[in-house]
């Protein structure tokens, strides 16, 4: 049991004999900036906007989109400073490897993968919607009728457009990053301008009074009217929504060995596409909420729809066809941390090793691209993947949560606070939770307080989720409770804010630790809990089938193993060599004697 325990727990190191990584370094701040932003804005600009307004929030779905921006804020912050520690490529995988332990970070590693999976298959759906629309929907129409899949959770029809353009989007990326960044920049370059098209004739044609749409005149089941027709649930529910219009920004962090001064460009592109992001999706949703009543905007393809409404057809065709290339960046942007993925888990060891040869002509993880680009091909041919959207936002939230409480351990603790010995004693562990003590380093004792406290945090957060739950919104006895276990977070905050913390210089840290750690923290289970049981039995199944593949191959082959074996014989011959110069002679009477 010991023996386990240990294993699950060792951390990743630098083999003494660790070579330079083999992937190219050729991308720039401009590449990290161009893939974050292409891999976030394509349905969340060009379908979520419309359809939250639609049917959650009304015209309020500008706010929805500012609190999911600071949500994502609190994710994106806390990846920034993880890149700056850890310049590798596996993102949230390898953050945690480092900072927590093995199996953790193979159960994040493992939901990364299923995130990417279906994100990529998604947005092939979304793609081939959007195409489909323009002829008509003859595609679907004649794929339905002439080969329908009568499966419930399968699609009605197979997708053979989608299919066709993730295999053509691996080829891309399997022949070389820096031949797929230049497309991803030429594809994003695109989508940026049809935004400003968006914005510059929407709002030409925008009317402020589709924001104050008295209630008298809003057709049955719309609300009631005005800014906010569904009131402040309404406003949450869309942030709820529209935070997973934010996932994509995190693929940034994968790039980590491909970056060129990836401890300055990676935080920044970071900070600068969400920026970009938030900007993008404010004022689109602005102009599309005053272009046309919210009660009128289309679900599927809300763009398309308003400047027909208005009588801007070729504006209409330019915003599709705008939408389309938008979709092609988001595809490869879905895509492209999917392999680096599979790559730094293979390179460990802790999945098939294989997955992480890199390709001498390519300098490409070749075999993971492939076996990246068939599933998530099979996966948009042929599934519904309504279902399956939720089980990529669990992933998606669980690698957030577990970045931002690595912030907070490794930020409370300094690499090596053996030497700094404390007495472990009740009352100076009472006194410790204020830093009575008045240390000024991290040592043992502040550590273990905070790792104590972090974890104290996250149970009394999933209780005041659970609670939110149960309880009927806005009663005495759910603002009784709520309101005790805020107290209690609140406490818990100020017992860990009060350690000492890290002298450790960085490119980039996150400001006021330990809020905004602890509140992305908050936020992510909060959200997590507004997931159905259905999504949760999905989740679980594929978390038992990637522990079957860990305890099974992954703990007996990890290279972990052999790193660890490696500095201990360094340690060794470094105590040897010590002791082989160590002078032979001894002080007798205040004099040296030769032996």
């Amino acid at each position: 049991m010991v023996n386990l325990w240990k294993a699950i727990t060792r951390r990743k190191t630098d083999d003494v004999h660790e070579e330079e990584s083999k992937l190219a370094r050729v991308l720039g701040l401009v590449d990290l900036t161009a893939l974050g932003v292409g891999s976030t804005l394509g349905l969340g600009v060009y379908v979520l906007a419309g359809s939250v307004a639609y049917n959650i929030a009304g015209p309020a779905v500008t706010l929805s989109f500012l609190i999911a921006a600071v949500a994502s804020a609190f994710a994106g912050i806390c990846y920034a400073e993880f890149a700056a520690r850890v310049p590798k490529a596996g993102s949230a995988y390898v953050y945690s490897y480092v900072t927590i332990g093995e199996f953790v970070a193979f159960t994040i590693g493992w939901n990364l993968i299923l995130e990417y999976v279906i994100g990529t298959a998604s947005v092939a759906r979304g793609l081939s919607g959007y195409f489909d629309s323009l002829i008509d929907k003859n595609m679907s129409t004649t794929l339905t009728e002439a080969l329908p899949i009568n499966v419930s959770f399968l699609g009605d029809y197979p997708d053979f457009l989608g299919f066709g353009m993730v295999l053509i989007l691996t080829c891309i990326l399997a022949f070389g990053v820096k031949e797929s960044t230049f497309l991803n920049n030429i594809f994003t370059s695109v989508n940026i301008i049809t935004i400003l098209i968006v914005l510059v004739a929407g709002g030409w044609n925008a009317d402020p009074k589709n924001w104050s749409i008295p209630e008298s005149d809003v057709p049955e089941g719309f609300g009631k009217g005005g800014f906010m027709p569904y009131g402040v649930a309404g406003v949450m529910a869309g942030a709820a929504k529209c935070f997973f219009g934010f996932v994509g920004f995190d693929c940034i962090a994968t790039t980590g060995e491909e970056a060129i001064n990836p401890k300055r460009n990676i935080p920044l592109a970071i900070v600068i596409s969400l920026i970009i992001i938030f900007l993008a999706y404010f004022g689109v949703s602005t102009v599309l909420t005053m272009m046309l009543p919210y009660y009128m905007q289309n679900e599927n393809a809300p763009f398309p729809d308003a400047f027909e409404a208005i009588g801007w057809t070729a504006v209409k065709w330019i915003v599709t066809i705008g939408a389309i290339f938008a979709l092609c960046t988001s595809l490869l942007g879905a895509m492209f941390p999917l392999p680096r993925v599979l790559y730094a888990m293979g390179n460990d060891g802790i999945i098939f090793k294989r997955l992480s040869k890199v390709n001498n002509y390519t300098k490409t993880p070749l075999l993971a691209t492939i076996i990246s680009g068939i599933l998530a091909s099979v996966m948009a041919l042929l599934f519904n993947l309504d279902q399956l959207i939720d089980m990529m936002s669990i992933g998606t939230l669980l690698a957030y949560s577990i970045v931002a409480v690595c912030v907070l351990v490794l930020r409370y603790q300094d690499e090596d606070m053996s030497g700094r010995e404390v007495t472990i004693r009740l009352p100076t562990v009472i006194k410790q939770f204020f830093n009575g003590n008045s240390y000024r380093e991290p040592n043992d004792l502040s550590s273990a307080i905070t790792k104590v406290g972090v974890v104290l945090f996250g149970v009394v957060c999933i209780l005041w989720c659970s609670l939110d739950k149960v309880f009927e919104f806005g009663s005495t006895d759910s603002i009784i409770a709520l309101s005790v276990l805020g107290v209690v977070l609140l406490f818990i905050l100020v017992i860990i804010g009060c350690q000492p913390v890290s002298s450790i210089e960085l490119t980039f840290k996150v400001p006021l630790v330990p809020f905004i750690p602890c509140l992305s923290v908050f936020a992510n289970l909060y959200l997590m809990f507004q997931l159905d049981l259905g999504t949760w039995i999905r989740f679980l199944i594929w978390v038992f089938i990637g522990y079957v593949i860990y305890f099974v191959y992954g703990i007996r082959n990890s290279t972990q193993i052999s790193r660890n074996k490696n500095h201990a014989a360094a340690a060794l011959d470094m105590q040897r060599t010590n002791e082989a110069f160590e002078p032979d002679w001894k002080v007798e009477n205040g004099k040296g004697i030769k032996m």
